[in-house]
């Protein structure tokens, strides 16, 4: 999908459902970006405070591209931050913190993702803005939280950090295996993200209710053990995470690829006996239980190599999916970009490159609703590049007002 295109247009008179809420994110890298940029797919305006010299952070990261100006725009801030403005301030002038505070009232939710405390020490915490604004969502996202104590809440916390403590990296590891750090990209991010907006939500219908905001905390390491839900379930149950259930979940190599396949019924092992040419084994001893299966998984895959043949890996699943058998293929990232599941249902977003004659391809939206047209997106927003059109329909202050606070470095 192209910047800027809109599907389902006979619902666009819908709108959206998050149109009229105000969100404003002094927020870094990817944990709360990620979430505040879905409120905003969902019709929310966000206004993104950024340091005026170096910005997000996320900007300095690599790969990346530069902006007009010639300043690093890094994947991460990229594919984080569509449909957004960006406000350039220096948080650590107290010019900055008293324009903070004069915005806050016209916001419904302040949305950060700073080392805890921060914001508190600068007179922008929660019970320092309820004063000013007592209808405000102040959604805080971080390693540990900041509700309560943690032992842990004076370590730096990335992605990793709560995903290796969650006991993600504990699922179905062998003995002795050195860790796979962020098998599946930043979870620890996006996983707290998508909380920080259900708490969002939450609290918007709550308000609606009973007429007061109140704080969302969100802490990556609570939301990585509700991803790693298995592990403290497992171990209640006797098992211990890190070996194989006794079903088969694997990855099974065949001529063009490889396939993910997963068998956890007796149905569905006699099924794959029949289609694979193996009817044998369902009289055999040595497949007669779960742990057989697993026992003999090598002479499985053996065979279900044989009977794949020359099929793609998709033919191949398609196959096994006619049986009534779960599979897919293990996609590499160009079967990713060009799967027509993939266009369809718009989930790639081209972002236009001011740098090089091509495009920077992110992830759509995944929220899909029947009356609510998808789109249009926005490219996500150079280094302060709407800081003087915010304050002056925020704060209504003038050219020389906005020169003078520049010249201060109070706003860039």
């Amino acid at each position: 999908m192209k910047l800027g295109d809109i599907t389902a247009p006979e619902h666009q008179a819908n709108g959206k459902p998050l149109d009229g809420i105000r969100i404003l994110a002094i927020e870094q890298m990817q944990s709360l970006p990620y979430g505040t940029q879905l409120l905003a797919r969902m019709g929310a305006e966000v206004v993104k405070i950024e340091h005026p010299v170096r910005g997000d952070l996320g900007r300095g990261s690599t790969p990346g591209i530069t902006d007009p100006q010639g300043r690093p725009v890094g994947g991460t801030y990229l594919r984080n931050n569509l449909n957004k403005r960006s406000v350039g301030m220096d948080l650590k002038n107290p010019a900055a913190i008293d324009l903070i505070r004069r915005m806050v009232p016209r916001f419904d939710v302040l949305a950060e993702n700073l080392k805890p405390g921060t914001l508190a020490k600068a007179g922008l915490g929660y019970e320092d803005l309820a004063q000013l604004h007592p209808g405000l969502i102040y959604l805080s996202v971080s390693g540990f939280g900041n509700l309560g104590q943690s032992p842990y809440g004076h370590w730096p916390a990335y992605a990793p950090i709560a995903e290796a403590m969650g006991g993600l990296y504990a699922i179905n590891r062998a003995e002795g295996e050195d860790v796979t750090v962020s098998p599946v990209g930043a979870l620890g991010d996006t996983g707290s993200g998508l909380f920080a907006v259900i708490g969002v939500l939450m609290a918007l219908r709550q308000r609606e209710r009973h007429g007061h905001g109140q704080y969302v905390d969100i802490s990556m390491f609570d939301a990585m053990v509700a991803f790693g839900d298995m592990v403290p379930n497992y171990w209640s149950l006797g098992t211990d995470p890190r070996i194989p259930t006794s079903i088969i979940n694997d990855g099974f190599p065949i001529d063009s690829g490889e396939l993910v396949i997963q068998i956890g019924r007796e149905h569905q092992f006699e099924r794959l006996c029949h289609l694979i040419g193996r009817p044998e084994w369902l009289t055999d001893d040595r497949f007669s239980t779960r742990q057989g299966w697993r026992d003999h998984l090598g002479e499985i895959r053996s065979a279900l190599r044989a009977w794949a043949g020359d099929r793609t890996t998709i033919q191949a699943a398609d196959d096994l999916a006619a049986a009534g058998i779960a599979a897919a293929p293990v996609f590499e990232a160009a079967d990713v970009i060009d799967d027509p599941h993939v266009a369809a249902r718009h989930m790639l977003v081209e972002i236009p490159r001011p740098d090089a004659d091509t495009s920077v391809l992110t992830p759509g939206n995944p929220v899909k609703l029947s009356s609510v047209s998808e789109g249009p997106e926005t490219r996500p927003p150079w280094l302060g590049e709407h800081t003087d059109e915010v304050l002056a329909e925020e704060l209504g202050l003038d050219p020389d007002e906005l020169a003078q606070l520049r010249t201060d470095g109070v706003v860039g």
